[in-house]
């Protein structure tokens, strides 16, 4: 009698463990879930107002653009706004990211909230938005189009460089930072901007409400504080996220009390090669910061093209 109490005994300890450790996997998968519901790793659909960062040199970035369109098809998104701090970047991603907004538009309402920096490229990823709330400090305008390079043939001759080329007509590769510019090649340049420029000025005009000339007026490349970009009608109203909110609730009917949720692009990880990358990148960048005393603050280093960026003198 005795062995068989000491086996009822052991099964009843070995229940009370099993039930322990069931537990305990049940509490561990709960705060699992619990931790990556809060670093956004994963999210029930739950309605909520959208906030999507713009900082640093804006390029044309095909993963933020799929992001927006998600954003545009997620029922749970009330609404967008857009954290605007950037000095500009290409034109090219200037406007690929204006049409990416503007769609979205169509389907939520969207509102932009300038930070430190709204200029140049920046200014025109705030006219993609229905409204544009500014702190009275925000640096915005530089309405503009800049295509720039380095003349480099008196300091070659001198260190006793001579560069040789040979190409299929004289405009190409013009202009070209190894000899003097000829007249013809800054015509087809100047020809260029202008093009890109006008186009700076329609979107200004055409979402500011404007006529041509007071737009040109406006864009003729200098910057503004907020205080003065709300009085000559290039932003709607000075304030921070909570004005946004509010204007939302007011024209939209949006639930101020939403919660406001961050989305980020999906970058595929490439592992090594991706903070190698980085990291060279970065020290790119911190070098020419010291040599020009311009920002750069950078997904990507290289700036081909056109640029629409605000560049302060030291």
């Amino acid at each position: 009698m005795s062995l068989d109490a000491d086996t009822l005994t052991d099964r009843r300890r070995l229940k009370r463990r099993l039930f322990f450790w069931r537990v305990a996997a049940i509490l561990a998968a709960a705060i699992a879930l619990m931790t990556l519901l809060a670093e956004g790793g994963f999210y029930l659909p739950r309605a909520h107002i959208a906030r999507v960062t713009i900082d640093g040199v804006i390029v044309d970035d095909r993963h933020q653009n799929e992001m927006l369109k998600k954003l545009g098809e997620d029922r749970s998104v009330r609404a967008v706004i857009l954290s605007i701090d950037s000095p500009g970047g290409t034109t090219t991603g200037a406007e690929s990211l204006y049409e990416s907004v503007r769609e979205l538009a169509e389907k939520k309402p969207v509102v932009a909230v300038l930070g430190t920096v709204a200029a140049s490229g920046g200014y025109i990823a705030a006219l993609s938005a229905d409204h544009i709330v500014s702190r009275g400090n925000t640096i915005t305008g530089s309405i503009g189009v800049v295509f720039q390079w380095a003349q480099l043939e008196k300091l070659l001759g001198n260190i006793g460089v001579e560069v040789q080329e040979v190409k299929s007509s004289p405009l190409k590769a013009e202009p070209s930072p190894f000899h003097a510019t000829n007249p013809e090649a800054l015509k087809v340049t100047r020809e260029m901007i202008d093009s890109s420029y006008d186009w700076f000025l329609r979107l200004v005009a055409e979402r500011r409400k404007l006529d041509d000339a007071t737009a040109r007026t406006l864009g003729d490349g200098r910057v503004y504080t907020g205080w003065q970009a709300v009085r000559k009608g290039l932003v709607d109203e000075l304030g921070a996220e909570e004005e946004a909110i509010a204007w939302l609730s007011r024209e939209h009917a949006i639930d101020a009390k939403l919660p406001v949720r961050d989305w980020t692009p999906a970058y595929p990880d490439l592992g090594m090669a991706s903070l190698t990358g980085r990291a060279l990148g970065e020290a790119a960048v911190t070098a020419i910061d010291g040599l020009t005393g311009k920002t750069q603050q950078a997904k990507r280093l290289t700036l081909d093209g056109l640029t629409s960026v605000w560049q302060p003198d030291r």
